[in-house]
C-alpha cells in the first residue's frame, strides 16, 4: 500500500466527515458566495481544525474569492489545500540527528495517549531505516510498563535497557546512555512515565532525566517528542501547551489518527504551538507509522473517496 493510500485509510473517519460535508456544501460547478464559505467554516470546525486555524483559512479563501481568484467549488478546495501544505517547511519535519555518537530522542505524554506503543513504532521505523536502536525503559512508575516495552523490543528486534518497576528513572537513563555509547547505537529512544502537568513530582522527574542525558551525551536529547492522542481533538492541543511549559518540545507523534474523526487537529496544532507533527500512528501494528508528509496528508484529507 502506497503512502497516499495509507493516509487515506488512516484518515477515513475524518475524510468522511469533512469531504461528506464539503460535498453537501459544494456542488460541482457551483459558484462560491459568502454563505458557501460560512458553511465550509462549519465543516472545518467539525473536523477539529480549531477555531483560530479555521478562521484564518476561511479568511484567506474569502480574500481570494473577493479578488476573483476563487470562483467555483474545486478552486476553493485547491486553495485551502495549498494554504495548509505551505505551513510545513521540509526542514521543520526532519528528525534532528547528533553530529556524532547516538541521537537521543526523549518520548513523553500522558498515560493513555498511546505513548509506549508509539515508542515501539518509532523503534521499528528507525530500524527499517538501517539504524541501530536501543530503548531506555524509564517509565518505572506504571505497573507493567517495563514489561510492555520489553515485549515490544523483542517484537521489533531492538535492545532494551531496563530496571525493575519502582527504580529511579534517572538511573535507567544513565545506564541507557552508557549502553548507547558503548554499543555504538545510532539512536537511543527514552520512554518516560506518562504524566499530567499537575503532577509536579513527575514533571520534576522528567527534568531530572533530561539533565542526566545532557551530562552523559552533550547536546542531548536531540529531540523531545510528545505523543498526543488524535481522537481527543482540541484537548490534545491543551495537553501539548501544558507540557511545553515544563519541557522543550521539539515535535509531535500523533497517535491513533486512524481512530479519529478529528484529523484537522494536525493543522490546528501547528498553528497554535508552532511545533511540527513529525510522525503519525495509523493503526495497531508496529509498522503502522509514517513520517508526516503534509502534501500527502492534505491530499488524503480532502480526497473524495
Amino acid at each position: 500500500m502506497g503512502l497516499l493510500d495509507r493516509f487515506k485509510q488512516g484518515l477515513s473517519k475524518t475524510r468522511e466527515k469533512l469531504a461528506g460535508g464539503f460535498r453537501a456544501v459544494l456542488r460541482i460547478g457551483q459558484k462560491i458566495d459568502q454563505a458557501t464559505l460560512t458553511r465550509l467554516e462549519e465543516q472545518m470546525l467539525l473536523a477539529d481544525f480549531g477555531p483560530g486555524t479555521t478562521k484564518t483559512l476561511i479568511q484567506l479563501a474569502t480574500d481570494g474569492w473577493k479578488r476573483g481568484e476563487i470562483k467555483e467549488e474545486q478552486e476553493v478546495i485547491d486553495y485551502l489545500k495549498g494554504q495548509i501544505v505551505a505551513k510545513w517547511p521540509e526542514t521543520d519535519r526532519r528528525l534532528k540527528q547528533a553530529p556524532s555518537g547516538p541521537t537521543v530522542i526523549l518520548m513523553t505524554g500522558i498515560n493513555g495517549s498511546g505513548k509506549t506503543t508509539s515508542v515501539a513504532k518509532l523503534a521499528q521505523w528507525l530500524t527499517g531505516q538501517g539504524k541501530k536502536v536501543i530503548l531506555g525503559a524509564c517509565d518505572t512508575y506504571r505497573a507493567a510498563a517495563v514489561e510492555q516495552l520489553s515485549i515490544w523490543a523483542q517484537r521489533t528486534g531492538v535492545q532494551i535497557v531496563k530496571h525493575d518497576q519502582g527504580a529511579d528513572p534517572g538511573a535507567v537513563a544513565f545506564d541507557a546512555c552508557d549502553a548507547a555509547l558503548s554499543r555504538s547505537a545510532d539512536v537511543l529512544l527514552i520512554d518516560t512515565a506518562g504524566r499530567l502537568h499537575t503532577q509536579d513530582h513527575l514533571m520534576r522527574e522528567l527534568g531530572k532525566i533530561q539533565r542526566v542525558i545532557e551530562r552523559k551525551i552533550p547536546g542531548a536529547p536531540h529531540e523531545v517528542l510528545i505523543v498526543l492522542d488524535a481522537t481527543i481533538g482540541q484537548n490534545a492541543v491543551q495537553q501539548a501547551k501544558m507540557f511545553s511549559e515544563h519541557v522543550r518540545i521539539t515535535g509531535i507523534f500523533l497517535a491513533k489518527l486512524d481512530g479519529s474523526a478529528k484529523g484537522g487537529i494536525v493543522v490546528g496544532i501547528k498553528d497554535l504551538l508552532d511545533v511540527p507533527v513529525k510522525f503519525v500512528g495509523l493503526g495497531e501494528k508496529p509498522t503502522d507509522v509514517e513520517p508526516f508528509e503534509p502534501a500527502t496528508f492534505v491530499e488524503a484529507l480532502f480526497a473524495a473517496g
